[in-house]
């Protein structure tokens, strides 16, 4: 790795509910995330801050543009779609990579390709999906987690599978091997204990069992829609795991600020792998984007 690369990463796009589905798909999970939306989510989540942070990341231009998850909102074929459009304007599959979240596998589709729509942007193509997936751009290598299940209402808890997790550790150590920078994205909290139980990722510590046998130089993830720095005790030295908000916060909610991204630049030097790790985000008084942190990803000591 002889240049600088740059990733930036957003979460939780939550982009408004496009209506207009047939009956059948009006289970009561989706009547309670349509009460929700109208209670709450919709003074909160506004399409209009998510693509005033995409252009001020674009404006930086960064080498690639990961999303990890909840792009949608209910689960309904028409977001899919407007979904898809959206991801057009962002950028092209090659430049871009996301990942489902809970909201993105919401609720039964009667056949829908739901997020195979999506399938350009996260390792597949013509609909074809399969996790974990990997993808290469200079000298990051992106895995791509799938922690997203359909579950009652009431509950947003994820779990990625035996399979998936056996997978994803031998993608791991050939990619190490190889002396590639692993990126791993997912949008559950991929520690235990970052989430409460019927928000967590039920097999959480299973993941974290696999890298920490030194698996990754960096984990990603969303669906707190908050900003975290953790770290992650492995063979190799800690690895830091970092979250993000919502990209589309116009408002503080709670414990949730307004929104932001992660851009991470990487390079090399005489001490090894650095991860300069920038927020940038809303400023809540006029609205505009701004740098909000940053900082050098250094093991702690």
């Amino acid at each position: 790795m002889t240049e600088a690369f740059t990733l930036a990463h957003f979460s939780d796009v939550h982009l408004p509910p496009v209506f207009g589905a047939g009956w059948p798909y009006w289970n009561a999970k989706r009547m309670l995330g349509y009460l929700n939306w109208m209670r709450k989510r919709r003074r909160v989540h506004h399409g209009t801050i998510a693509d005033k942070l995409i252009a001020d990341a674009k404006a930086l231009r960064p080498d690639h543009i990961a999303i990890t998850g909840d792009l949608i909102n209910l689960g309904l074929p028409q977001e899919y779609e407007a979904a898809l459009a959206w991801l057009k304007k962002v950028g092209k599959p090659a430049n871009v990579t996301v990942v489902p979240g809970n909201h993105d596998i919401y609720s039964s589709l009667h056949g829908d390709p739901g997020v195979a729509r999506w399938a350009d942007y996260m390792g597949g193509e013509d609909d074809n999906l399969a996790f974990p997936f990997v993808r290469r751009v200079g000298p990051i290598a992106l895995v791509g987690l799938n922690s997203a299940v359909e579950t009652p209402p009431f509950y947003a808890s994820g779990k990625l599978g035996r399979h998936q997790l056996e997978i994803t550790g031998e993608l791991l150590d050939a990619l190490g091997e190889e002396g590639a920078v692993r990126v791993v994205l997912i949008h559950h909290p991929p520690l235990p204990d970052l989430a409460p139980s019927r928000r967590a990722l039920s097999d959480a510590a299973h993941l974290a069992h696999l890298l920490e046998r030194g698996n990754a130089e960096l984990v990603l993830y969303g669906h707190n829609h908050r900003t975290r720095v953790d770290w992650l005790a492995s063979r190799r030295g800690p690895i830091p795991v970092v979250g993000i908000g919502s990209a589309s916060a116009a408002i503080a909610h709670g414990e949730e600020p307004t929104a932001n991204y992660n851009l991470f630049t990487f390079f090399k030097n005489e001490n090894g792998l650095r991860i300069r790790h920038i927020v940038r985000g809303i400023d809540g008084d006029v609205g505009t984007v701004k740098k909000i942190s940053e900082t050098v990803l250094n093991a702690p000591a």
